[in-house]
C-alpha cells in the first residue's frame, strides 16, 4: 500500500507541474498538496527527491527558494500512468492551477538573487520572466549583504512598477511631452 501511495503522490506532482506550465516552488507545492491534505509533508519531500533521482523533474535553487520543473522524461512517464489518477484529483489540480494561475506565475516569474563579488560587496541579480522569455534583468552592485537582501525582498512587490517606469521612460519622452505642453500653453497666452 505504501508503494502504491508513493506512486500516486509522484503522479499528482507530475500532473501539477505539467499543467502549471512553469516552474513551481517547493512552498507552492507544499501549500497545495499538504494544505488540502493530499500528501503529507515528508511524503511530498520524499516524492520530489525520487522524481529528481529518476530525472522526471529538475530543480533550480534561487536564494532561499527551490523551483521544480517537469522534464520530457517526466512528461512521458505521466502520459504512461496518468490513468492511475482519479478524475476528481485531476479536476482539483486543474481548478487550483486555473484559480491561482496569476499568483503562481507571478511568484515563479519574479526572480531575485544575490551573491558576493570579488570586492567584498554584493551583486544583486533581479529579473522578470514571462514563460521562456526574459523581459527584464537588472544587476545591481550594493555594499552589504543586508542591502542585497532588502533589494531582493522589495523586488517581488515593486518589480511590475519598476518595469512599467523603465518602459515609459525609454519609449515615451514624458519630459519632452510636458515641455511641449508648457510651451504650447505659453504661446497661446502670448498670442492672446
Amino acid at each position: 500500500m505504501a508503494e502504491e501511495s508513493m506512486t500516486l503522490y509522484k503522479l499528482m506532482i507530475l500532473y501539477m507541474l505539467d499543467k502549471a506550465d512553469f516552474p513551481l516552488t517547493n512552498s507552492q507545492l507544499i501549500e497545495y498538496f499538504v494544505g488540502i491534505g493530499y500528501i503529507p509533508y515528508f511524503h511530498l519531500q520524499q516524492s520530489l527527491n525520487n522524481l529528481l533521482d529518476s530525472s522526471f523533474i529538475q530543480k533550480e535553487r534561487i536564494r532561499n527558494s527551490t523551483r521544480y520543473l517537469i522534464t520530457p522524461a517526466g512528461q512521458e512517464g505521466l502520459k504512461l500512468f496518468e490513468s492511475k489518477l482519479s478524475a476528481g484529483i485531476k479536476k482539483d489540480i486543474l481548478n487550483y492551477c486555473k484559480d491561482n494561475n496569476y499568483r503562481l506565475r507571478k511568484e515563479a516569474n519574479i526572480v531575485a538573487d544575490y551573491y558576493p563579488d570579488k570586492n567584498g560587496e554584493y551583486m544583486v541579480d533581479v529579473c522578470i520572466k514571462e514563460r521562456d522569455s526574459l523581459l527584464l534583468e537588472l544587476k545591481l552592485n550594493v555594499v552589504s549583504k543586508e542591502q542585497a537582501i532588502a533589494v531582493c525582498d522589495k523586488w517581488s512587490e515593486k518589480s511590475e512598477e519598476i518595469y512599467a517606469q523603465i518602459i515609459d521612460n525609454l519609449l515615451f519622452d514624458t519630459d519632452a511631452t510636458m515641455d511641449d505642453t508648457v510651451n504650447t500653453d505659453a504661446a497661446t497666452e502670448t498670442a492672446k
